[in-house]
């Protein structure tokens, strides 16, 4: 159940590495605080999971993030009602968010290709449209779902007083420790590596297997006598399922959860993600994930002030040049930088930043062994 080939496992170790040691090698890039690494590994999870569905069997989903916004509420009505404890936030997340893509799966998975892209967008919007207006006693409307003093929490009522926080509201705790900082930021960590550990195994099975197969040519399979529908269903709600940790967990960094989080801009946005990284890949989805989350919370704070003082030691005319060229790429313009980086890679890169990664160390292989 556990086993992994050798590569799998340096693949996993090099990989913890990397997520574990993330406070160290992000100060240089100024993105080493504990909120925006807790973005970084929620949203990595996120991506995980969609490429199982899209990277293995090529279905294009336009509706993910409505599995992201179910996890979000079902985890603090879970803080609401129960407890503050996240444990059985996170396994309520995960079940309703995996009945939720079950039942959206099972019709949509009734059409291929642009068809069911449509389907995940029509569930998604409607999804949206009742969580914003319809639902209101369940989601709180355009306010969102927010924890109050007078919720009852049984459970913590119970055993005794839940973690308090700052602002006079109880925070999430695991077993009594509070869930925030550099804490909260090893427990998505955590369930990053878990994530991914988990995607090897599904790259790695029969059940991985068949789903290229189905990439590959879902007619010839079912021409051969494969029930495919099966496959597919579990997909999606296997990728629900980690949306729906993902959405859980930004309920665990920030106890509210809103409709916005089920906007069709979410689904596109892991869907950038996904073909920014490599779709198909194990790394990445995590890649473009990190790339993309970047972008938007360090690269869009960059301002005309910081450009002068990193271009003052220009002459004064090359440098208001500089700064006025630069600046309608970053701060509000970091949304085209980010367009170009995209058509870079769609148009030259289709296998996206894994690919041409790979096709570099192969160009200096080759140069080395010519050299030899």
């Amino acid at each position: 159940m556990f086993y992994l080939s050798r590569t799998d496992r340096l693949k996993l170790l090099a990989f913890a590495a990397v997520v574990l040691l993330m406070p160290i090698w992000l100060t240089p890039l100024g993105a080493a605080y504990p909120g925006l690494m807790q973005k970084f590994a929620i949203y990595a999870i996120f991506a995980i999971g969609f490429n199982i569905l899209f990277g293995l069997t090529g279905y294009l989903s336009f509706g993910h993030a409505a599995f992201l916004g179910v996890g979000s509420y079902t985890a603090v009505w879970s803080f609401k009602l129960l407890t503050m404890d996240i444990l059985p936030a996170m396994i309520f997340a995960v079940i309703l968010s995996g009945l939720f893509a079950l039942v959206i799966g099972f019709f949509s998975l009734r059409r291929t290709g642009i068809y069911f892209s449509i389907l995940t967008l029509a569930f998604a919007q409607m999804s949206y449209s009742l969580a914003y207006s319809v639902l209101t006693p369940i989601t709180n409307g355009e306010t969102g779902l927010l924890l109050t003093r007078n919720d009852p929490r049984i459970i913590d009522s119970a055993f005794g007083a839940a973690h308090v926080g700052a602002e006079g509201l109880p925070s999430p705790t695991l077993l009594g420790v509070p869930m925030s900082g550099y804490t909260g930021f090893y427990l998505c960590a955590v369930l990053l590596i878990l994530a991914f550990f988990i995607a090897q195994k599904i790259f790695a099975s029969p059940f991985g297997l068949a789903l290229r197969g189905i990439k590959s040519n879902q007619t010839r399979m079912i021409y051969t006598g494969f029930n495919t529908k099966p496959y597919t269903l579990a997909a999606f709600v296997i990728s629900g399922m980690f949306a729906g940790l993902a959405g859980g967990l930004l309920a665990v960094t920030d106890p509210i959860a809103g409709a916005e989080r089920m906007r069709w801009t979410e689904s596109g946005n892991i869907v950038l993600m996904t073909i920014l990284g490599g779709v198909g890949t194990l790394i990445g989805p995590v890649i473009g994930a990190w790339v993309i989350e970047y972008f938007e919370n360090i690269f869009s704070a960059i301002n005309k002030n910081i450009l002068n003082q990193t271009f003052d030691f220009l002459p004064d005319g090359l440098q208001n040049v500089i700064v006025t060229v630069a600046s309608k790429f970053v701060g509000e313009g970091w949304h085209l930088t980010l367009g170009l980086l995209f058509v870079f890679i769609v148009v030259f890169l289709p296998g996206g930043l894994v690919e041409g990664w790979q096709k570099l160390m192969a160009r200096f292989g080759r140069k080395g062994g010519d050299k030899k």
